[in-house]
C-alpha cells in the first residue's frame, strides 16, 4: 500500500509476533489467498518474534490487540514505551482489536483485511505528515 501511494521511500515496515509459536513459517494459506486477491504478495513473509532490537530500530511498534500490546509493554525498555500503540488506533473507527480469523471462515480473513487496510491508510497519512 505504501509503495502504491508513493510513500514507501524512507520507511521500513516489518511484521513480528509477540510469541514464537510459528517462527519461520509462512502465513496461513487463507491469509495468503485473501491478500493475493487484493494485490498483496505475502510469499516472502515468514513469522518471526519481536526482538529487543525492534524496540530500538523502529519508531512505532503496533499491536493487533490489547493482549499483544500488554506483551510488548512488558518486554519494552521504558525509554521506548512511547512507540507502542494499537494498530487500529490509526483506523477511521479509532481503535479496537484486529480479530483472529483462524477458526472462522473466509469472511473473517476479508474482515481482517478491511480493518488492516483502513488502519494502514490512516498510518500512512500520519507518516506522510511526519515526513
Amino acid at each position: 500500500m505504501a509503495s502504491r501511494l508513493g510513500l514507501a521511500e524512507g520507511f521500513h515496515f516489518d511484521s513480528a509476533g509477540t510469541h514464537g509459536y510459528h517462527v519461520g513459517e509462512a502465513p496461513d494459506l487463507r491469509t495468503v489467498r485473501a491478500a493475493r486477491e487484493r494485490g498483496y504478495d505475502l510469499s516472502g513473509q515468514r513469522a518471526r518474534r519481536v526482538t529487543d532490537f525492534d524496540f530500538e530500530q523502529f519508531d512505532l511498534l503496533l499491536a493487533m490487540g490489547a493482549d499483544h500490546l500488554e506483551s510488548l509493554r512488558r518486554a519494552c525498555p521504558r525509554i521506548h514505551a512511547h512507540k507502542l500503540r494499537l494498530f487500529l488506533d490509526f483506523g477511521r473507527n479509532g481503535g479496537g482489536e484486529v480479530p483472529d480469523p483462524y477458526y472462522g471462515g473466509a469472511d473473517g480473513f476479508e474482515l481482517v483485511l478491511d480493518l488492516v487496510e483502513d488502519a494502514a491508510g490512516g498510518l500512512l497519512r500520519e507518516l506522510g505528515r511526519r515526513k
